[in-house]
Parts: structure tokens; C-alpha cells; sequence
């Protein structure tokens, strides 16, 4: 080979491996590419997440501080014990945890053991009644369930609702992202016109959004859109075949 045959294919080396960490020849991006893009995605998500944790604790340290605001009163005792038994139960339906019985005595300001006595009770004539439900003990605490025999009747109706796991106000937080997608904290407030952070990381958490990187604007905030994950739990083929806004006023309960 001359001297000048091996000039150009010294030159015409680099040319051959100009794709390598791109794309290759039929236009894909090879793994190492994809795998930089799903660290940066899951690297944005863990920042966001951070960042909501950061809104969520001030915004419960400053409902903390609006409990600790006089009330008009202390709340009169139960007068009986149906009527102890009635508000017990009330207690325990709204609780999210399985409710103790310390807790329920601080709020009736009542002693524990008359507290554990009417829970008994309560659970008793509650689960004699051979209904969907059942009071039972667990973790330490008091909690309605629905009965293990039809618990594959409740799977198959949660399989055809993925969003009924979600709170009112998560779901219209999720409604809002993704018909206003990207949207900031601040953009979600100003419609909504409530505080957001803890149904946002809700959300996040689920994987029914992602993060989208932050707008350039005063504060530079984190924006959000909706992710694969919540394609595949409603069904969507794309953003194009998103329900009515009055479909997600019927899913949440809206009027």
C-alpha cells in the first residue's frame, strides 16, 4: 500500500464508528444512550420528590399551628353508650390508620378501658351483622375491612378503576396536570385554589406523573406531566383520548 492509500484510510477511520453511543444504522439509540436518559429522568423525579417533601412538611407545620388555634370548647361527652358506640364508629370510618384505642379515648375524653369495652362491643354486634364489611383489630389499632370471601369481587371492580385508590383532591390535582401539562406548583394552586404539594407527591409516588424539568421563570419551578404509567392505568393510547373534564368531575365525585 503507498503512502498516500494509507493517509486516507487513516482519515476515514474515525467516519466508521460515528454512530457509536447514538444511533445506530436502523435509527435506534443504543442502550447506553437509553440508560443516561432513564438516570436523568429518575434523577429529576427523586429532586422533585424531594422538593414536594419540603412543601408537604410546611404545609402540615402550618396546619399544626392553626390546631393549636382555642377552639369554641371542649366537645361534650357521649351521654350514652349507643351514642359512644355511634361516634366511635364514625371515628374509625374516617381514619385512614387503624385507629387505637388511646386515640379514640383522647378525643372522647374518656377513660381506655371504657373506650376498649365499647369497642368491643361495637365490633361484636357490628360483625354479627354478616355484611360486606367487618370491624376487626389490626396493627394495633381499630379498622373496618371488607370480608376475605369477597375480596376477589372487590380486586376485579379496583382492576376496572385504577384512580379509586386516589383522594378527591388528588384527582383533580392529576385532572389539572393533565390537561394543563407542563404545569408548576404555583399554575396547579392558581387553578385548583388550594395548596397541593402532598397530592403532587402522591401522585409522583404513584408514577402517574413524572417530572418534565423546571420552567424558566422567577424561582425556575418544577414542572409536571403525566407519565406512561397513567396511559396505561386509564387505557389511553395517547394524550389525545383523555376523558371530558366532565369525566373526571364524575370520577371524583363532582357536581
Amino acid at each position: 500500500m503507498s503512502t498516500e492509500e494509507e493517509n486516507i484510510t487513516q482519515e476515514a477511520a474515525p467516519e466508521e464508528i460515528v454512530n457509536d453511543g447514538a444511533v445506530n444504522d436502523d435509527g435506534v439509540q443504543d442502550d447506553a444512550v437509553q440508560a443516561n436518559v432513564v438516570e436523568d429522568e429518575a434523577a429529576l423525579n427523586e429532586e422533585a420528590s424531594r422538593e414536594l417533601a419540603a412543601l408537604v412538611a410546611e404545609e402540615e407545620s402550618a396546619a399544626a399551628m392553626d390546631a393549636e388555634t382555642p377552639d369554641d370548647g371542649p366537645l361534650a361527652s357521649p351521654q350514652s353508650q349507643a351514642e359512644r358506640a355511634a361516634v366511635i364508629e364514625a371515628l374509625i370510618y374516617v381514619s385512614e390508620e387503624p385507629l387505637t384505642a388511646k386515640t379514640i379515648a383522647d378525643v372522647l375524653k374518656e377513660e381506655k378501658d371504657v373506650v376498649k369495652e365499647t369497642l368491643n362491643a361495637l365490633a361484636e354486634e357490628f360483625n354479627a351483622r354478616n355484611s360486606g364489611l367487618q370491624l376487626r383489630e389490626v396493627a394495633g389499632g381499630w379498622q373496618f375491612a371488607t370480608r376475605p370471601e369477597y375480596h376477589e369481587h372487590v380486586r376485579s371492580f379496583l382492576k376496572t378503576r385504577p384512580s379509586a385508590k386516589l383522594s378527591i383532591a388528588s384527582l383533580e390535582t392529576l385532572a389539572v396536570i393533565a390537561y394543563r401539562q407542563p404545569v408548576t406548583v404555583p399554575e396547579i394552586l392558581e387553578i385548583r385554589g388550594v395548596q397541593s404539594p402532598s397530592s403532587i407527591k402522591t401522585l409522583l409516588d404513584k408514577k402517574l406523573i413524572v417530572a418534565k424539568g423546571r420552567k424558566e421563570t422567577v424561582g425556575r419551578p418544577m414542572m409536571y406531566g403525566t407519565s406512561k404509567e397513567f396511559l396505561l392505568q386509564f387505557g389511553l393510547k395517547d394524550l389525545s383520548e383523555l376523558p371530558s373534564v366532565e369525566d373526571f368531575q364524575d370520577l371524583s365525585g363532582g357536581s
